[in-house]
């Protein structure tokens, strides 16, 4: 079969949704009895309403420029914080920090929100609903934890955790102490590896190089697990195929997300033979935006099937983040079925092929 394909009339409609959104968030962000102090503050210097001038997301790319990952990273949270939730208190949630002070997203409802859609996105036989979950990862001040709870709670299942510190291991990476980095991680796995031998647990999310470490010492799918959803940067495809045929041996559903604090959740679509393990992404559109990017000039979209960098737009009323262009690269990639709009494939860290990266746990 081939790879299934989007209607014309679908991406008008969800390029309509989106223009709608747009028009409402930035109506809610930009008046004063619904907005945040940076944002009215921005409009008043930049001399101009975008609420008299932005009618749709094309509008929004043109007169906003890149969201500043300092702005979250200087600022004090209180800047964040839109008049409709004021004397609410809010999550702080961290992103980032290896060297220096962590990128800082405020919220409230948002991580619910997005973990609840994606629930409809995995299988309950990969997920029973009611079976025990457990998190193999980045706990801490990670909006991540969180979500994952709330994703198996939402599901009638309680959750168990096991905790790493991600910058403790790019920090001893980066010192070339790989030693240190592999007896941490073992320390890590060897957690995880007493809980699925004495709890019964059916769901795993962790990340691609600790579900193979955890795989090489207990046997997941005799251990109880039938799903995995999976979160990390670089997956490609001769590393998808080593996951899905030998380390879960076809048995295990596998989700790969391709996700961050500042986003949200974007989804992969199942994978056909066609794809050749190629995983695409297809963010949470409207709540969220991706597009691939000419690195040297941002405001060119790349061509389908063409590498670039990912900017992310996104658009909550907790949170407004216009053009924030990741550190990431990937292929640009077609609509596909149920999504009316463009994907993101292969993502990995940007100028991975020019540049030794450090990655960690991912």
């Amino acid at each position: 079969m081939s790879i299934p394909t989007v209607s014309p009339a679908e991406i008008q409609a969800a390029q309509a949704q989106l223009d709608a959104h747009v028009r409402a968030m930035v109506a809610w962000h930009f008046a004063p009895e619904t907005g945040c102090p940076f944002w009215l503050e921005w409009a008043q210097r930049a001399g101009w309403d975008p609420r008299r001038e932005v009618e749709g997301f094309d509008d929004l790319v043109a007169r906003f420029p890149h969201f500043q990952d300092e702005w979250l990273r200087d600022l004090q949270p209180e800047v964040w914080v839109p008049a409709a939730f004021k004397d609410k208190p809010y999550n702080i949630f961290e992103t980032g920090g290896t060297t220096g002070m962590p990128k800082q997203r405020i919220g409230w409802n948002d991580y619910k929100v997005d973990y609840e859609e994606f629930s409809g996105k995995v299988s309950d036989a990969h997920f029973p609903r009611g079976a025990a979950w457990l998190m193999v990862g980045p706990t801490g001040p990670r909006r991540l934890r969180l979500a994952i709870e709330h994703l198996a709670n939402f599901r009638g299942s309680p959750c168990y955790f096991v905790d790493l510190d991600p910058r403790w291991v790019k920090k001893v990476l980066a010192e070339k102490k790989a030693d240190q980095a592999r007896a941490y991680m073992d320390h890590v796995v060897d957690q995880g590896a007493t809980l699925l031998k004495h709890r019964r647990i059916a769901g795993l999310f962790t990340t691609p190089k600790l579900l193979e470490a955890l795989a090489e010492k207990v046997n997941l799918f005799e251990a109880g697990i039938r799903g995995v959803f999976c979160g990390g940067t670089t997956m490609a495809p001769q590393y998808v195929r080593y996951i899905v045929e030998e380390v879960l041996e076809g048995k295990i559903g596998f989700y790969p997300t391709y996700g961050n604090t500042l986003m949200g959740l974007a989804a992969s679509v199942p994978l056909l033979s066609e794809d050749k393990f190629s995983v695409t992404y297809f963010a949470p559109q409207p709540r969220a935006v991706l597009r691939v990017v000419d690195p040297g000039q941002t405001d060119t979209l790349k061509s389908y099937g063409e590498w670039g960098r990912v900017e992310l737009t996104t658009l909550t009323k907790e949170f407004f983040m216009p053009r924030f262009l990741e550190r990431d690269e990937a292929l640009r990639r077609p609509p596909r079925p149920p999504y009316a709009w463009d994907g993101v494939a292969e993502v990995r860290p940007f100028g991975a092929m020019e540049k030794q990266i450090v990655e960690g746990v991912y």
